[in-house]
């Protein structure tokens, strides 16, 4: 897969989606500043429940004030590390600083780590102590769940409750979606959308959605994406059913099919 940097190599702007005829993103209330991570949305509808589907990689449920994030992949550098592939090793702390702004501006009653928090088993004992407190501060006053994902499916010792899956209501919360369950906020699939205007065209991150059920991007800075008209999506969502929230510079927009092309 592509790094996150990589598949945000071409700016994309509010002007380019509008080649594509798709609306401008909505904004929230004027407490977010602009330019702020959470300042700009998409409404994004599953089953009943109305999320807001962030410019910053997490989805909101402004009703019970909970944030979701996917795929954090915390350590992925020192991962890599272990077997003679080097990367930068500020993953983590990037991670954690996007993740702060979130949290700083929404302040979340719950927060959900949709699974592949750490990019292995083992990830939470390498975790640097400036990284560890980072963490510590963010959980503190909320409820924090950690999701068991296929890259970290052990229960750990850090603070907040491990699930294998959570229910909030009607709303179901996993790592995998399942492809049948209604109502489900998942992750894992690290969803990208290449889209086509009369520009030319651009890979971003984005949230994929057929109205039953979500597949969040990856939030991580190493996690990088796959393409969401790869076969991976064929069991979660069929192609004519399903719509993109593709994450640009300025807003999230929602594009058609029509607009996507594979890589």
């Amino acid at each position: 897969m592509n790094m996150r940097g990589a598949a945000a190599s071409r700016r994309v702007s509010s002007a380019y989606f509008q080649t594509i005829g798709e609306p401008r993103p909505k904004r929230t209330r004027s407490i977010f500043g602009q330019s702020h991570a959470a300042s700009v949305y998409s409404l994004l509808p599953v089953g009943n429940v109305i999320f807001e589907a962030l410019i910053a990689g997490g989805l909101w449920w402004e009703e019970e004030r909970l944030l979701a994030v996917a795929d954090l992949h915390l350590e992925k550098g020192s991962s890599f590390a272990r077997r003679r592939m080097f990367l930068p090793p500020y993953d983590t702390a990037a991670t954690l600083a996007a993740l702060g702004k979130l949290i700083e501006c929404l302040n979340p009653r719950t927060v959900i780590a949709l699974g592949d928090s750490f990019h292995d088993d083992e990830g939470h004992a390498r975790l640097h102590s400036t990284d560890r407190e980072k963490l510590v501060a963010l959980q503190s006053g909320r409820d924090w769940v950690w999701v068991a994902g296929n890259h970290d499916p052990s229960p750990h010792g850090l603070n907040g409750q491990c699930a294998q899956e959570l229910a909030v209501g009607p709303v179901l919360f996993r790592h995998e979606p399942s492809g049948t369950a209604d109502c489900e906020i998942a992750g894992h699939l690290h969803p990208a959308a290449r889209v086509a205007g009369k520009l030319g065209s651009t890979r971003r991150p984005c949230f994929v959605s057929n109205g039953r059920r979500v597949v969040l991007p990856a939030f991580g800075a190493y996690a990088g994406g796959l393409n969401i008209l790869d076969p991976a999506f064929g069991p979660v969502f069929s192609h004519a059913a399903f719509r993109a929230y593709v994450i640009g510079d300025k807003g999230v927009y929602p594009v058609h099919t029509d607009s996507l092309r594979p890589d």
